[in-house]
């Protein structure tokens, strides 16, 4: 029997900005499943640095025709955020992704898995920016509430890493060189935490 095919979708987070790629955590997340004796194959990873909810949507575009696979996980947001722009459009585009990644799914939304966006506020990077930690972790878990919403409304899992950023994301191990982009070791605590949801998309 072949192995069950992944798409990852989202951004910098997915992509693994600064790190190896077997440290990535869609990369993890196949590993861990393969663990489990569910049998994945390594992801196909559409995602790209700075990328927002808009630039991922045209960067799908640009690759179409993707095809259809058994699992597909998205996380997207952080960009939107951190340029300002609103919450009313970062929840209509989020919206269309999801719809879009659902599709790509077999249109099954049960094999479709959201994370939410972790809080960079915490990192030496935004410490160094003198950046309002208060502000962009309002801000962000606005964003993530859109999405959970957004998630709740079509039977899509919704997996929030951002405790896990905040309780550790500043620790010097737990981030890549730049000070702001996480590791391996970040992304093996985001891998964790999804095992269950995405144990239970596959069973």
């Amino acid at each position: 029997m072949a192995a069950l095919t992944y798409l990852a979708l989202g951004d910098s987070y997915t992509i693994g900005e600064g790190i190896d790629e077997n440290g990535r955590w869609p990369v993890q997340l196949a590993q861990a499943l393969r663990d489990e004796a569910i049998d994945v194959a390594p992801p196909r990873i559409i995602a790209k640095t700075g990328w927002t909810t808009d630039e991922l949507a045209a960067a799908i575009d640009a690759v179409e025709p993707l095809g259809e696979f058994d699992f597909v996980t998205l996380l997207i947001g952080v960009n939107n955020q951190y340029r300002g722009r609103a919450l009313g459009e970062y929840r209509t585009q989020f919206a269309a992704l999801l719809e879009r990644a659902i599709g790509f799914a077999r249109g099954n939304a049960g094999r479709v898995l959201v994370l939410s966006i972790p809080d960079w506020g915490v990192t030496p990077f935004a410490i160094a920016q003198q950046r309002d930690a208060t502000r962009i972790a309002r801000e962000l878990d606005a964003f993530n509430a859109a999405a959970r919403e957004t998630c709740t409304t079509r039977d899509v899992a919704f997996v929030d890493i951002a405790p896990a950023s905040r309780a550790r994301g500043g620790e010097v191990d737990m981030l890549a060189d730049d000070g702001l982009h996480p590791s391996a070791a970040m992304y093996a605590l985001w891998t964790h935490a999804a095992l269950p949801a995405a144990k239970a998309a596959l069973a």
